[in-house]
Parts: structure tokens; C-alpha cells; sequence
């Protein structure tokens, strides 16, 4: 029988889930009967297609452009593939570069059976399966031989916008006692609706998110975690217009974490919701086979809503993750969900409402790994209040054992933070988690006390939410507002034009139903 510190009523949870798993599952019916651009290039990537053409487009791009053009995106890129290799006798590359060089039309080459074109592409699906399990058989002997740091994972970010320079951040990180490095993506990337080629070394606010990037900090990390005896773990971002591809990009190079929300590109990008609930379904495909942990983005809402009134959108939001995350195989030692710690500094006992929040969610994701944001709403440029809000919120962290502490700089409100910064941010962490590691089982809370009545308030509030949202679906919900009060129209955003309903007599995915069952 579960037991909770804050009195929590665990019916009232499981039918909150119940109504979250109501929400996923009408997403779901409308997923399976589509796909969009971005899946597409997906495939053409699983299946060996990478490099660009003359003018710097992303091959994938041109070979889902030639379907698209041609109105048969219905009918899938694998199909329009697996029979090309039948008529030509060529790998998908080889393909891809005759597309490109206008050597090739794939849409008019004489038809297959549909056996025959499954046949012909199963071989080049079985290399993509086998390299993706060597990956994850590679970060479990990683984790056999060297282990990794302790629960709360330290994980910092690196964002100089050049993977050279981010490396020699990282690896600096790491010595220090990061576990986690996310590799922070350059400002806007998640509205490109390609994905850049190569090596870079120019961004904004960040570098940008290539396979060939991902495979450079991964190397790195792996040296750096041979030399101090630690697996290090890499994070990236699979969020945006190509949220698929590049989770098969990550899948493909050993990331170990990715954010992988359903629904931040909607309410915080402007992307448009069909193609985004789409997408995420298959990069979640992806994640959960490749043993990757999801982080999601509900910390997002707190940095606009205020974190008092609004802490229930976070948890609903949370639950709706969950559900979805479930559909697409992904386990709950995956997924972690997310919250922050963003109450006004000046509000009277605002610690204890975040300790509230923090314990809730644990308590109710017994399993996730949660991921915990750290202040940066009320972060002012006082660097010496920076370093104590920072300090509070590692305390609550340790306290509630959350599972990936994002650390808070306290140079937050100021400019990316030097390597000196995040070195005093890290040993910020190491201290607290150190010295306060066991306090979580010592401590109990007052029964009708602050800390357990607000946990009480949150549930009863996201409770209600979820229940009208299951009556709404999750498309007429986000078109009135009523979730994190931002309205978003079914046919509004960017992407739309890269969503296609499939048609069902030609139309496969191999992929979905080798990695559902593992």
C-alpha cells in the first residue's frame, strides 16, 4: 500500500491519471492515422540517409520533398524507398544523392507488391536496430565498469554556440562533479524545419544541434569519464519542428537524455498542434528504446504564470506526459518530468510551498527520475541572493529526492556563466546533497500543516483541470485556453503543411512496432 508524508489522497491520483490517460489516448487515435514531414525525414535518417546536396539541404529533406511535391506523402517514404532498392538495385544513400542530383524520380518507377517492399527494406531496419542496441549496451557496460555519480544527478549546460569550445566546458564540468552536460541549442533552432550538417561553431545562445556535434561531445565525454571514473551523461534537445530526427540522431550517437516535451512547442513555440503531437510520438518511440531519459517542460509555465496560483498547471501537465510517454513504450525510469522551483523569494513561507510541490511530485511519480529547475524567474543579478536561492532550492532537492537537479548559477540574470560560475554553483550542490543526504528520511510533515494542505490544494486543482480536459480532448482544450492559458487553434502554427493523414493500404513504419516491443 503506498504511503504519503503529506497525507495525499491516492484514489483521487489514480483517477487524475485516469482522466491524463483519457487526454493521451484521444491524442493517440489522431496520431495513428498520421504523420508528418519531420517522421518522414526520421525514417529516411533510420534507414542510413545522411549528408546534404549541392545548395546545403539536408538529404532526408530532399527525398521527403520529392514525395511531398508529388502529394504521396500519404503513403510514406519507406514504402517509396524499399521499392526503389528493388528497381535499382541501390542503397538508400546511393538513392538520396541520385534524388539530389536530379537523377532519379522514386514517386514514377514502376510498383511493387507490398511484400517484396517490406522485404527489400527490412535489411537496412535490422543495421539501424543493431546499432542502436550496441549503443545502449555500451552505456550499460559503462555503468557496470566505472558507475556513475549519485541521485540527485548534477547536470549543468554548456552554450558557447561552438562544439569545440563547449567540449573543453565540458569536460572541465565534468572534473568538477557534473553528471549531466546538456548542450544548450542555439536560440531558434527549434523553428528550423531541417537539421544543419556537420561540425559548428557559430550559434546564438547556444550551439547547434548536428549528428556530427553529438558524436564530438560524446567522444569527450566518454574520455573525460574514463579519466575521473564516472559515466557522464549527454543532453540534448529534441524539441521543434524536427523533434524526431533529431532523437534518431541521438538514438544513432549514445545521447543518454533528451527534452521531449508534448506539448512546449505547442504552447511556448507557436507550433502547430497536430504536427507537434505527432512528432512527439515517435521521437518518444525513439527515446525509449535507446534507454534515454525524456525531460519535459512544464518548468516553462512558471516562468510566465505565477508559481503559486498556477502550480497545478504543472502537475496536470505532468500526468498528461506521463500518459503519453506510457503510449510510446517509454518506462517510468525514463521519464523525467518536470517542475521548478519558481515562487517569489518575497512571498511569506515560499519555501515551504516549493517544499509542498517537490514532495508532492515525488510522491506521485515514485518512479521518474524528475527533473528540478532551478530559479531564474526572481533571479535579480544580487549574485550573493543568486547563490542562496540556489542554495534553497538544492536543499529541497535532496530533501524530496528528486532525480536530474538542473544547477542555478548565480550569475543566471547576468550572462551565460563562466566555467568559474559553474565550478561555485557545483560545489554549492556537492555540499548540500553531502550534508543533507539521508534528511528526506528523518523528517516527517504536520499533519494539517502548511506544507501538506497545499500539497492537497494542488491535487484538487489539477484534479479538476484534467477532468475538464477530458471531457474537452486535448485539440478543443488548447483552442479555448484553458490549459496554462494560451490559446492555440487546431489549424493555427507553424507546420501544419508537413501533416499528412496516412493512407493505410500503403503506408508502414517499421520501426514503431520493432522498438514498442523490445
Amino acid at each position: 500500500m503506498r504511503k504519503s508524508k503529506l497525507g495525499l489522497d491516492f484514489d483521487k491520483v489514480d483517477k487524475a491519471k485516469g482522466f491524463a490517460k483519457q487526454i493521451a489516448d484521444g491524442v493517440q487515435q489522431f496520431v495513428n492515422k498520421h504523420t508528418t514531414v519531420a517522421v518522414e525525414r526520421t525514417l529516411c535518417r533510420l534507414l542510413g540517409i545522411d549528408g546534404v546536396d549541392v545548395h546545403d539541404v539536408p538529404l532526408p529533406n530532399v527525398v521527403v520533398n520529392q514525395i511531398q511535391e508529388a502529394g504521396l506523402l500519404s503513403q510514406g517514404v519507406v514504402y517509396y524507398l524499399g521499392n526503389a532498392i528493388l528497381e535499382t538495385g541501390l542503397k538508400p544513400q546511393k538513392i538520396a544523392e541520385k534524388i539530389a542530383n536530379g537523377e532519379l524520380d522514386i514517386t514514377r518507377l514502376p510498383i511493387h507488391s507490398n511484400e517484396e517492399i517490406h522485404k527489400a527494406i527490412a535489411p537496412y531496419v535490422d543495421q539501424t536496430m543493431e546499432r542502436i542496441n550496441r549503443n545502449v549496451a555500451r552505456r550499460n557496460q559503462y555503468l557496470k565498469e566505472i558507475g556513475e555519480g549519485p541521485k540527485p544527478y548534477i547536470y549543468v549546460i554548456v552554450a558557447t554556440g561552438n562544439i569545440f569550445e563547449d567540449v573543453v566546458q565540458a569536460q572541465a564540468a565534468a572534473r568538477q562533479g557534473a553528471d549531466i552536460i546538456a548542450v544548450i541549442r542555439t536560440t531558434g533552432q527549434s523553428l528550423l524545419d531541417y537539421v544543419p550538417y556537420g561540425a559548428t561553431t557559430e550559434g546564438f545562445g547556444g550551439t547547434y544541434a548536428t549528428q556530427e556535434n553529438f558524436k564530438i561531445m560524446r567522444k569527450a565525454l566518454d574520455e573525460v569519464g574514463e579519466e575521473v571514473g564516472r559515466y557522464i551523461r549527454l543532453c540534448n534537445y529534441c524539441s521543434g519542428l524536427c523533434m524526431p530526427e533529431i532523437a534518431a540522431m541521438g538514438a544513432l550517437e549514445r545521447l543518454d537524455v533528451m527534452l521531449n516535451d508534448a506539448l512546449y512547442g505547442i504552447l511556448f513555440r507557436d507550433i502547430n498542434p497536430q504536427r507537434t503531437l505527432v512528432d512527439q510520438f515517435f521521437s518518444r518511440v525513439i527515446n525509449g528504446y535507446a534507454g534515454v531519459i525524456i525531460n519535459t517542460g512544464e518548468d516553462n509555465y512558471l516562468t510566465t504564470a505565477d508559481a503559486f496560483e498556477e502550480a497545478h498547471t504543472v502537475l496536470a501537465s505532468d500526468l498528461i506526459n506521463e500518459q503519453l510517454a506510457l503510449l510510446a513504450g517509454i518506462p517510468e525510469e525514463q521519464m523525467g518530468l518536470g517542475h521548478a522551483f519558481e515562487m517569489d523569494p518575497e512571498m511569506k513561507n515560499g519555501f515551504l510551498y516549493e517544499l509542498a510541490q517537490a514532495q508532492m511530485t515525488r510522491e506521485i511519480f515514485p518512479n521518474a527520475p524528475l527533473k528540478y529547475m532551478p530559479p531564474t524567474k526572481f533571479m535579480t543579478g544580487n549574485v550573493f541572493k543568486g547563490h542562496i536561492q540556489d542554495a534553497l532550492f538544492n536543499m529541497i532537492s535532496i530533501w524530496t529526492g528528486q532525480g536530474l537537479q538542473l544547477l542555478g548559477m548565480m550569475t543566471e540574470a547576468i550572462h551565460t556563466p563562466f566555467m568559474s560560475d559553474r565550478y561555485l554553483a557545483i560545489e554549492n550542490a556537492r555540499y548540500i546533497f553531502n550534508n543533507m543526504r539521508d534528511l528526506g528520511d528523518e523528517v516527517t510533515f504536520k499533519e494539517g500543516g502548511i506544507i501538506s494542505e497545499r500539497a492537497k490544494l494542488v491535487l484538487d486543482n489539477a484534479y479538476n483541470l484534467l477532468e475538464a480536459m477530458a471531457e474537452e480532448g486535448l485539440f478543443d482544450t488548447l483552442e479555448k485556453g484553458l490549459f496554462a492559458g494560451i490559446k492555440r487553434s487546431k489549424v493555427g502554427g507553424k507546420g501544419l503543411a508537413g501533416v499528412s493523414q496516412i493512407n493505410e493500404k500503403f503506408y508502414f513504419n517499421p520501426f514503431i512496432p520493432r522498438m514498442l516491443q523490445k
